[in-house]
């Protein structure tokens, strides 16, 4: 076969691979990255950055302990009353705990004035916590610059 050929070829299933799945490869082209801070030998927060992942996402992580995450929370507005295990920075805007990726989308669709999104404590089921088809009920709080969190979305409990 001449390289013609062979280049042609692979322009073609490239071609076709592109058309077959638009999906997440577009995603993760079209977003920002996130970079995620995370306490040593956690489970959930690996479990997190790799549902992020799949999702499609770009994740760089790094771990941090006791008094530094706290203060890379605090740097990012996170007030106490939303900690979690973990915190996301994405386009200037921070992802506290087990944020699902549809809120993150939306957030990043809407750009709202806020500091980011949280879901404190780590309900069961959320991303990363176990299988969202026997979750608790939990809500998505939006920071808002104030310190304060309104409901940005609702997850009703399954089981």
């Amino acid at each position: 076969m001449s390289g013609q050929h062979i280049r042609r070829r692979n322009l073609l299933l490239a071609a076709a691979a592109s058309v077959a799945v638009p999906g997440r490869a577009a995603w993760s082209q079209a977003e920002p990255p996130i970079h995620v801070v995370k306490g040593r030998g956690c489970e959930c927060c690996d479990a997190w950055v790799d549902y992020l992942r799949e999702q499609g996402f770009t994740v760089t992580d790094e771990v941090s302990m006791g008094t530094l995450l706290i203060r890379f929370k605090m740097d990012h507005g996170v007030p106490a009353k939303a900690f979690s295990c973990h915190t996301g920075v994405v386009d200037g805007y921070a992802l506290e705990g087990h944020v699902p990726a549809a809120d993150i989308r939306r957030l990043l669709a809407e750009r709202p004035d806020a500091v980011g999104l949280a879901v404190p404590g780590m309900p069961y089921g959320s991303p990363g916590m176990g299988p969202e088809d026997q979750r608790d009920a939990y809500d998505v709080l939006l920071i808002r610059r104030d310190g304060s969190l309104d409901v940005y979305s609702r997850n009703a409990a399954r089981s």
